[in-house]
């Protein structure tokens, strides 16, 4: 069975000098706002904003900053733009009116723009222009709206990473904190969907792609657990037969690739045998977990804190982050919003080896 090795960044130079491109997500929802605030805090005295002018300089107010904000022309002019200043780079093809959308409501136009600040930060990440993309909350039926197919970023990144004429990169979703790492095999469809499309060749990759990321992560050998799909982990095959027939071939033949792959266990435990203990990094029993399927691997790690997750996007020929919350309509332009999850995820991308 074939194991499939797809890098997590881009390989050839260092792109360690270059800016980190930030997408601006749904202008209707708090990511502009949270932006703001970590440029504020200078957060973003290394990134570009991609996204709208305007939208930008609306969140500014609401979070009632006083926040100077640079227009730039290409995210290489970011070296001469003032460090205390929010500098936005905003891409060609976004609606006039976006600035004026009511906050909290979902609209085709700010799905559209949200897409296309995705496509044009991987464009300049493409020709170099970039270190690694951060990208605020999307909201997915926003991006339906705008007649976008693809459910979410992931989708939408590994789509747009691809060489013309090949198939997708392979990519997997990891939701980290300081806490707890937890990788998908399956991600955005439902549950039942899920489950039918679990096979021995996708938690293959999957454990491919969560080993070498891992080892960016600059972990020596990391010590992978996989979560079974039915309670107990099957119990033996009382309570179903995917653990012996799917899941336990993947981790055979991980395991005589000389990946440190074990289980798999049973769901309602592993994630408490991997949590590191005292804020003590890899003090858990495992460093990484393995989900089946998107709500078993996320409750656990928005449950220790969604202020402290990050989504990252493994498997991609770049580097991406992301926040792990969604676009909070309900608070949007009320300043209320907290940062930390978008602060940390830039961190994140900045620690990422590799790039």
């Amino acid at each position: 069975m074939p194991m499939h090795h797809t890098a997590a960044s881009a390989s050839g130079p260092s792109r360690a000098g270059l800016p980190l491109l930030v997408t601006m997500g749904d202008a209707s929802g708090i990511g502009p706002e949270i932006i703001a605030m970590a440029a504020a805090a200078g957060e973003l005295d290394d990134a570009v904003v991609v996204g709208d002018i305007g939208v930008l300089r609306r969140a500014v107010a609401a979070c009632g900053l006083m926040l100077p904000v640079a227009v730039l022309e290409h995210p290489s002019d970011r070296a001469a733009c003032p460090p205390a200043a929010l500098a936005v780079c905003e891409p060609a093809g976004l609606d006039r009116g976006l600035a004026a959308l009511p906050f909290g409501a979902i609209d085709a136009r700010a799905g559209a723009a949200a897409a296309r600040c995705i496509e044009q930060a991987v464009a300049w990440m493409r020709e170099g222009a970039g270190r690694a993309i951060v990208t605020a909350p999307i909201h997915k039926e926003a991006l339906a709206a705008a007649g976008v197919t693809f459910p979410g970023h992931t989708e939408m990144l590994q789509s747009l990473a691809a060489v013309a004429g090949e198939a997708p990169p392979p990519v997997r979703m990891m939701l980290a904190s300081d806490e707890l790492r937890v990788v998908l095999v399956t991600i955005h469809m439902s549950l039942r969907r899920a489950i039918d499309a679990l096979s021995t060749q996708g938690i293959v990759d999957t454990l491919a792609i969560t080993h070498e990321a891992g080892l960016r992560f600059g972990l020596a050998a990391p010590r992978i657990a996989v979560a079974g799909l039915n309670p107990h982990a099957g119990e033996g095959g009382l309570f179903g037969s995917e653990e012996r027939e799917v899941i336990v071939p993947a981790i055979e033949a991980a395991r005589a690739e000389g990946i440190d792959a074990q289980g798999p266990y049973a769901p309602d435990t592993v994630f408490m045998r991997a949590r590191a203990k005292g804020g003590v990094p890899s003090s858990g029993e495992f460093d990484v977990v393995i989900a089946m399927y998107h709500d078993q691997g996320l409750i656990p790690v928005k449950y220790l804190g969604v202020e402290k997750g990050v989504n990252v996007t493994l498997g991609l020929p770049l580097v991406r982050t992301s926040p792990d919350h969604g676009t909070a309509f309900d608070i949007a332009g009320t300043g209320q919003a907290d940062a930390s999850s978008l602060v940390e995820a830039l961190r994140m991308a900045r620690a990422l080896r590799g790039v």
